[in-house]
């Protein structure tokens, strides 16, 4: 009732640290090389370091992680998932008993209760769901495929966390798990998955490449990962020119220089892994003894695949791949708010009508767009230069920022329409601000 309250820069909480104008401040506890996407979030007041590998995400880092993840389960649901959500508590005897408690080494958090049972901080969850599903004595065919997610925390005791929430020690990650009736059944739920990840990086809008990769600690007999193109990546690919070839370096046999299909010369890059998928047969359900019945009504083992994407990884990497070395661009459609308004300089010739102008403007926008109402900040720290409020705007990164300047005296007032993402300028009347942003997507 009574519309939608404005929401204040000067009442977020994101503690700016935009002056330090990136030389000090953000220097992360201990030095240590640091990247693009780290530098800038520290910078822009989006994760704070609580311990090494480990941090507070504030809440317009919380605004976009959610985004992210209604988009994800929007994909998700159009392949069939159901999405649930299973403990970061695991039992050690289930990964004793599929081999992973020697394997995975030192990588786990280990812990014993007051009891004395072992268990760990799951940094995935195979053995969780197998024996989940395992324990549904009846499971028919008739109710595979069953493809089963969650977005949930993740541990991983890295031996140097670094990067920010590249490599970090808890994360989040979207995991899916999948049991179908037959191998031909599994392999087409993975194709399945592979284009909703395609949707979803295409949708986001960032530069992915999908590499052919190793099974690794996970296991399996197929594996690929969708990787973001960055110097600072920590795997190593090769790319056939033509797109007939992509393969992490650690799954080929000696120095591959040409592409097998069409012999052009490989190039290599370097990539961040943001997603990665498995084709895993019956590796776990064999251990867990997760069957179903056939038509013929005999106990089958279920074919298994297994889908991570990196939720906190894939914001830290488009920030990383999107962004100047001073200013954030995110990917349009998960940015934390869609929209900046800034009023008139305190004292300025401007500030009587343009300030009561822009109010008017934002309020109208968000009674014509209320998909915008809670995507609009109003920078309202008058006290400061619209120079410098527009400078601060463009480190956060708003993909728009509309600004009461020398046109509100005009007859009708125009404002200054910022497009960060197209890297444009426009100049508006209110009714064309609001058609403008009309076409602006928030999931």
């Amino acid at each position: 009732p009574g519309g939608a309250r404005r929401l204040l820069l000067s009442q977020l909480f994101q503690p700016l640290n935009l002056s330090a104008g990136g030389e000090a401040g953000w220097e992360p506890r201990g030095g240590g090389p640091t990247c693009r996407s780290q530098k800038l979030m520290l910078q822009a007041g989006l994760i704070h370091p609580s311990s090494p590998g480990c941090y507070c995400y504030m809440p317009p880092t919380v605004r976009a992680m959610e985004k992210l993840v209604r988009v994800m389960d929007e994909e998700m649901r159009g392949v069939g998932g159901q999405k649930l959500n299973m403990p970061c508590l695991s039992s050690a005897e289930l990964w004793r008993a599929s081999g992973r408690w020697e394997r995975m080494g030192p990588e786990l958090f280990r812990l014993a209760d007051r009891h004395g049972k072992g268990y760990c901080l799951g940094p995935t969850h195979e053995e969780a769901v197998t024996e989940l599903v395992a324990a549904q004595s009846n499971l028919s065919y008739k109710q595979l495929p069953l493809r089963l997610y969650q977005v949930t925390r993740k541990f991983r005791d890295e031996p140097k966390p670094r990067f920010g929430l590249l490599r970090s020690r808890e994360f989040y990650m979207k995991d899916m798990y999948t049991f179908d009736a037959s191998k031909e059944a599994a392999r087409q739920t993975y194709d399945l998955v592979c284009d909703a990840y395609r949707r979803l990086f295409d949708r986001l809008g960032l530069p992915f490449v999908k590499v052919r990769a190793a099974t690794g600690s996970i296991g399996g007999t197929v594996s690929h990962e969708f990787q973001l193109p960055a110097d600072i990546g920590e795997d190593r690919l090769v790319l056939c020119p033509g797109g007939h070839f992509a393969a992490n370096v650690e799954t080929l046999n000696g120095e591959q220089t040409s592409c097998p299909a069409c012999g052009e010369k490989l190039t290599q890059t370097r990539g961040i892994e943001v997603g990665h998928t498995f084709y895993l047969g019956t590796k776990y359900s064999s251990v867990s003894n997760a069957i179903f019945y056939s038509a013929e009504n005999k106990p089958q083992l279920a074919e298994m695949g297994c889908y991570g994407l990196g939720v906190t990884r894939i914001l830290a990497a488009s920030i990383e791949v999107l962004s100047t070395d001073s200013s954030i661009r995110w990917p349009s459609l998960i940015a934390p708010y869609q929209l900046c308004f800034i009023p008139p300089k305190r004292g300025s010739k401007e500030e009587e009508e343009g300030a009561a102008l822009l109010e008017r403007a934002y309020d109208d926008l968000t009674e014509a767009l209320p998909h915008l109402a809670n995507d609009s900040v109003l920078d309202d720290r008058t006290q400061l230069t619209i120079g410098k409020r527009l400078k601060d705007a463009n480190k956060l990164g708003y993909p728009y920022v509309v600004i009461a300047g020398k046109g509100v005296c005009e007859d009708p007032p125009v404002f200054e329409v910022w497009n960060q993402n197209a890297g444009e300028v426009l100049f508006l009347t209110k009714e064309g601000v609001i058609e403008l942003l009309s076409k602006v997507q928030v999931p």
